[in-house]
C-alpha cells in the first residue's frame, strides 16, 4: 500500500509517496522508569497486564496504516494516543505523527492483538528528522479529546520522557528500510485513558515554531 506524505525542510516542502511494506508499533518506550511505570500503571489500571520487558516491538499488519479522516473500530472501547512517527525517504529520515489507536477492551486480553484489529490514523505532514535532531527533546506530544460535548487536553508531555526516535530504531531487531514505519511511544494521558469518537493530535516544535496536526 501507498502512504503520501508532504516533507518540510528549510521553508520548503515536497511530495513524496511511500510504498508501506512494515509498521512497528514501539511500546513502552519510555526514557526512564518513573515515566513507564506512570503510564503501566494506567493501563494495569483498565486490566491490562504488565510488559515482560521494555522497549516492546509489535509488528502490524501494514494494511492497518492510514491517513484518512474517518476509522472503523470494533466497539466502543477503543482510544488513540499521540506517537512520532518515523520513515525513510531516498535515504533520510522523516519524522511525522500517528496515533497508536487500540482496543482497550481486548487488550486486557492481549496487547499485541489489541493493537493489530484498530487502524492507526497518521498525519500527511512530515519533516525531516536532520533538522529537529539536536533538539528532539524539547519536541511536545499533545492530543485532545470530545468529552461531555467539550475540546478537552488529553494528552501534553515533551519528548525527553520517552527514548528518541534513532535509539528505538538501533534497539530494533530488524531491518529499518525504506517501506518501514515506526511509532516512538507516547505520553501520559491526563486524567486517565477514556475513549472519544474524535481524535486531534499534535506534535508541536517550540524552537523552530511550527506544528505537525492530524485529526480522526
Amino acid at each position: 500500500m501507498k502512504a503520501f506524505f508532504t516533507i518540510e525542510s528549510k521553508g520548503q516542502t515536497k511530495a513524496t509517496e511511500v510504498e508501506l511494506k512494515s509498521l512497528i508499533v514501539a511500546g513502552w518506550a519510555g526514557r526512564d522508569m518513573e515515566a513507564i511505570e506512570h503510564h503501566i500503571q494506567e493501563l494495569e489500571a483498565i486490566g491490562v497486564p504488565r510488559p515482560s520487558s521494555v522497549p516492546l516491538y509489535y509488528r502490524i499488519g501494514s494494511n492497518q496504516f492510514t491517513q484518512e479522516p474517518v476509522i472503523q473500530v470494533v466497539g466502543p472501547h477503543s482510544s488513540g494516543e499521540i506517537e512520532a512517527l518515523v520513515f525513510k525517504v531516498d535515504g533520510q529520515l522523516c519524522i511525522s505523527i500517528a496515533s497508536d489507536h487500540t482496543d482497550r477492551k481486548l487488550e486486557s486480553y492481549s496487547v499485541a492483538l489489541s493493537k493489530q484489529v484498530c487502524a492507526k490514523p497518521a498525519a500527511k505532514d512530515a519533516w525531516l528528522y536532520a533538522d529537529v535532531a539536536d533538539h528532539i527533546d524539547s519536541l511536545i506530544l499533545r492530543s485532545w479529546i470530545i468529552e461531555d460535548g467539550e475540546r478537552k487536553l488529553y494528552q501534553d508531555g515533551p519528548m525527553s520522557t520517552l527514548r528518541t526516535p534513532a535509539s528505538l530504531i538501533e534497539g530494533y531487531d530488524g531491518a529499518f528500510n525504506e517501506g518501514t514505519v515506526m511509532t516512538c511511544g507516547t505520553v501520559g494521558a491526563i486524567g486517565g485513558i477514556r475513549t472519544s469518537t474524535v481524535f486531534e493530535m499534535e506534535l508541536h516544535d517550540p524552537v523552530l515554531k511550527r506544528s505537525l496536526r492530524h485529526r480522526y
